[in-house]
C-alpha cells in the first residue's frame, strides 16, 4: 500500500498570523507534523499542500515534498480540506503518481505524535476500515449544555433534566480533533462520497494530545506542555 500524507498549510490566516509558521518552542508550527509523519517510516510521501512560496520553503527545510502549490481558489477562508485533498490526489496523477491511502494531518495539531499516527493507521489496518477519524472525549456531558435566553438568563438549565445527574452516570461522548483522517484514495474521489459510513472508525486520542491551536491562547497553552 502507498500512503500519501497530507498536510494543508494555506498562508492568511486571520486567528492568529500566519499561525502555521509561527515559531513554537523556537520552531515553526508545521515543523511537529512533518516531523511526525515522516518518523512514522510509513509514507510514501509527506506532503504540504501550501499556496505560499514561503510557507513551502519552510516546509521543504523540515523535510517535507512542497511538488506543486495550492491553487489561488482553494485557499480561501472556506475551502473544504477534501476539496484540497482531491486536487493533490488529481495533480499527483498527472504526474503519473498514484497512491492508495491518503492521511490528512492538521498541522495546528504539534501534540499528535507518530505514535498517534502509526496506531490510527494500524487499526485502519485491522478494522479494514474504509475510513478512520482521530477523536478524543469531551470534557464536560453533552447533557450538561444549554443556550443562554435573552439578558444570558439560564432558565433552560433549570429546566434540564440532567443537572443534577454525576458525571459518571453519562456516557462518554466524543468528538472528532482534526488531528489525523485517514482515506482510500480513490473512494474520496468518489462524488459526493461520504467519509462517516458504516467503515468508518474512530482512533481515540487523550484530550492533550488533541489541542487544537487556534488563537494565541492555544499557542501559549501548547507551548508550556511542550517545555
Amino acid at each position: 500500500m502507498k500512503y500519501l500524507a497530507i498536510i494543508p498549510a494555506r498562508s492568511g490566516s486571520k486567528g492568529l498570523k500566519d499561525k502555521n509558521i509561527k515559531l513554537l518552542n523556537e520552531k515553526p508550527l508545521i515543523a511537529y507534523t512533518i516531523e511526525a509523519a515522516l518518523t512514522t517510516k510509513i509514507f510514501e510521501e509527506v506532503m504540504v499542500s501550501t499556496d505560499s512560496f514561503h510557507y513551502a520553503e519552510i516546509s521543504r527545510r523540515y523535510g517535507a515534498s512542497v511538488p506543486f502549490l495550492r491553487k489561488e481558489e482553494l485557499a480561501g477562508d472556506n475551502t473544504s480540506s477534501w476539496d484540497v485533498v482531491k486536487q493533490v490526489l488529481e495533480d499527483y496523477k498527472k504526474m503519473g503518481i498514484v497512491f492508495d491511502k491518503c492521511v490528512l494531518l492538521q498541522p495546528t495539531s504539534p501534540l499528535r505524535t507518530k505514535d498517534d499516527i502509526t496506531n490510527a493507521i494500524t487499526l485502519y489496518q485491522e478494522k479494514n476500515a474504509e475510513t478512520v477519524v482521530s477523536v478524543c472525549e469531551t470534557e464536560h456531558p453533552a447533557q450538561w449544555c444549554f443556550t443562554l435566553e435573552d439578558g444570558n438568563s439560564m432558565i433552560n438549565f433549570s429546566k434540564s433534566p440532567y443537572r443534577n445527574m454525576r458525571r459518571q452516570e453519562f456516557p462518554k461522548t466524543y468528538h472528532e480533533n482534526g488531528a489525523i483522517y485517514i482515506v482510500d484514495a480513490k473512494k474520496i474521489m468518489e462524488k459526493d462520497y461520504d467519509i462517516y459510513q458504516n467503515r468508518c472508525f474512530a482512533y481515540i486520542m487523550s484530550r492533550k494530545a488533541s489541542m487544537d491551536i487556534d488563537n494565541q491562547e492555544d499557542f501559549d497553552r501548547a507551548e508550556y506542555y511542550l517545555k
